[in-house]
């Protein structure tokens, strides 16, 4: 395959790009409409694309191993080709690369069956038809916590003003704060901090101001009279919304602000034409609650060198095994 940087692409060959990807409903995610690679080229992470006849393969390099574009950010991955095109994963090694790493690849992706360590599902919520509609298709824990919010947010109004919801906007000084909160998180879970890369904040600040209706950022804030309960910033592309980067104010934790924004976003979702919004890998107990179906989402290893592949897979089976003990206990 020939390896080019991506403000080599043409404006055909990024029309290809979207029309192969229109034309492959395991593609519909936004994270592989070219607008996701081009807002990650732009925030200052180079973006090389692979291609071939028909084939685009967006990643980035990391020493002697590819990642795919956006890692560690990105929810979906995976190359970009036409329904039923055979691919072999193998032409992506070469001039000095080692290996392929994925630990979000589609299922449905062609070739990688034999580099897949484990496997993981991706919960989604069927939006069709509004909050009816995803009434009508939802568990009865669903039911029951979209209940709860709607009595919530009216507790939330009660005690401190107005509970206003706005599905999509642009305000920055909104933006800053999810990434302010989001921070916050990550330090008291000693999670690994996303966002102490400037690049990643540049990247939301970029994805925030696309406005097209194809590709863009969507960020949607609660407000209780002045006070911001909660927020997310997600990736819009046709009728899919990716959940990517949901907060709450701790303060209001007893609100389950975060059920009161879904339930916006859920009711909101004809208004924004969305049809389904994909909540990412994780069986997170909201996820669980609120979920109408999942995907099924891969981690592996593209590779020729055997002793890779098995540290590789050593180390994905024993964090598999950390999960389940920790998944058994929270039961």
């Amino acid at each position: 395959m020939n390896v080019r940087s991506f403000e080599t692409l043409t404006r055909g060959e990024l029309d290809e790009w979207e029309a192969v990807r229109a034309g492959n409903p395991a593609l519909d995610s936004p994270y592989f409409h070219p607008g996701f690679s081009a807002a990650v080229h732009a925030s200052g992470r180079t973006v090389h694309v692979a291609t071939g006849d028909g084939v685009f393969v967006p990643h980035h390099r990391d020493g002697r191993l590819l990642r795919p574009v956006g890692w560690p950010g990105a929810d979906f991955q995976g190359p970009i080709l036409a329904a039923g095109t055979p691919f072999q994963p193998l032409d992506l090694l070469g001039n000095g690369a080692g290996g392929y790493a994925f630990d979000h690849l589609v299922e449905q992706a062609p070739g990688f069956e034999r580099w897949v360590v484990t496997r993981r599902p991706s919960p989604f919520l069927d939006v069709t038809g509004g909050l009816a509609g995803y009434l009508g298709r939802a568990s009865k824990s669903g039911k029951d916590n979209m209940g709860q919010a709607r009595r919530r947010a009216a507790k939330a109004g009660r005690e401190h003003g107005e509970v206003r919801f706005e599905a999509d906007s642009d305000d920055a000084e909104a933006l800053a704060r999810v990434i302010e909160l989001k921070r916050a998180q990550y330090a008291a879970t000693g999670a690994k901090d996303y966002f102490a890369e400037p690049g990643r904040v540049r990247l939301m600040e970029g994805l925030l101001k696309l406005r097209d209706p194809g590709f863009g950022g969507v960020l949607s804030t609660v407000h209780a009279g002045s006070r911001l309960l909660a927020a997310h910033f997600g990736l819009r592309s046709g009728g899919v919304l990716h959940w990517w980067f949901p907060v709450y104010d701790p303060e209001f934790a007893r609100l389950s602000p975060g059920w009161i924004l879904l339930r916006g976003l859920v009711e909101a979702a004809p208004e924004l034409g969305i049809s389904r919004i994909d909540l990412g890998r994780g069986e997170d107990e909201y996820k669980r609650r609120a979920k109408t179906g999942e995907s099924v989402v891969c981690q592996g290893i593209v590779t020729r060198n055997p002793l890779r592949r098995a540290g590789v897979t050593a180390l994905a089976r024993a964090r598999e095994l950390a999960r389940s003990g920790r998944f058994r206990r929270s039961r």
